[in-house]
């Protein structure tokens, strides 16, 4: 489109922002859910978790880790735009539009250069998510105390919590800089085959949409492709995910093993908890896509970037 970058860049950044904090409770479910073995659970599914969450740490317990993100978002949105735009002209060389497959390999390698800021990100996130299923956890582990005595009471632990800065901290004094990067091949194993198999499919959806070959399909129906899209993709990548959480998490309750890597992890996961475990957390995952991706679309198509820029954003926008 005609659109430029910093205009671009505002409203990746507003959708953005305005999207996490739409959807991070049902985001802090899915990690926690992922989490749990499924010899101890504490949480039975997405509302359960979220109940829970709001009982022993508040409202903005389901925020743990949300300033992260608001933080991180806006660089990271900012790097995928930048790399897409950059890698969509060198494949277009000349061509007003470019191939599915073409758009697939700019995902690809946006995806790939967004790493450098998501990695970090969800590290954080995620130590700062688990926190409190974690108390949750060693309190469940004591509740039977048929004496009746203090037992319970003291065992009832609530964790100060920690800033993401303290762990940043922790982490650059004991690991350096690869401490922070910890699950980087499993991020880029979820995020290049989302690009892989979200272009193709939702520009087969929207193919379906156009009137005519001239015309472009109506707004709903994109956004329809678009929501389509995007679940069938996470969905398909949730293995992938579930691998990267379990593999970033550095808190572990007693019985909970150590992975070395992705094949260690996948493995111990089939064993020990069975194929259907590495699908866990993947509802909450098709869930968060569709208010995101409908934010992103309503943020682009108001034109907010461009109105902040004092431009009139009607002659610009061109869907």
């Amino acid at each position: 489109g005609a659109e430029n970058l910093p205009a671009k860049l505002i409203n990746g950044g507003v959708a953005g922002m305005v999207g996490v904090t739409c959807v991070f409770p049902i985001d802090l479910a899915k990690t926690r859910l992922q989490n749990q073995r499924s010899n101890e659970r504490v949480y039975k599914n997405m509302m359960d978790c979220l109940i829970k969450t709001v009982r022993s740490e508040g409202y903005f317990g389901m925020y743990r880790g949300a300033a992260v993100n608001l933080t991180l978002v806006t660089p990271e949105k900012a790097i995928k735009l930048a790399a897409n735009d950059f890698f969509r002209h060198q494949l277009s060389r000349g061509e007003s539009k470019l191939s599915v497959f073409k758009e697939m390999l700019a995902g690809c390698g946006a995806g790939v250069c967004q790493v450098i800021i998501t990695t970090p990100m969800e590290m954080l996130k995620i130590q700062l998510q688990d926190a409190g299923r974690l108390v949750a956890q060693r309190n469940l582990a004591v509740v039977p105390s048929p004496t009746g005595g203090g037992g319970t009471m003291l065992s009832c632990s609530y964790i100060r919590p920690v800033s993401a800065m303290q762990i940043t901290q922790e982490l650059l004094r004991t690991r350096g800089i690869q401490g922070l990067y910890q699950g980087l091949g499993a991020t880029l194993m979820r995020d290049i085959p989302f690009s892989v198999v979200y272009f193709p499919l939702f520009a087969h959806l929207n193919q379906l949409g156009k009137p005519s070959e001239t015309e472009n399909a109506p707004f709903y129906w994109s956004f329809a492709s678009g929501c389509a899209a995007g679940c069938t993709a996470a969905i398909a990548v949730s293995p992938c995910d579930v691998v990267k959480t379990r593999l970033q998490s550095l808190n572990k309750s007693s019985n909970e093993e150590i992975y070395s890597g992705v094949v260690d992890c996948v493995r111990k996961i089939i064993h020990k908890e069975g194929p259907s475990a590495l699908m866990k957390g993947a509802g909450c995952r098709a869930l968060v896509i569709a208010p995101l991706f409908g934010i992103a679309q309503v943020v682009y198509f108001i034109g907010v970037g461009e109105f902040i820029l004092g431009q009139n954003p009607f002659n610009l926008y061109s869907p």
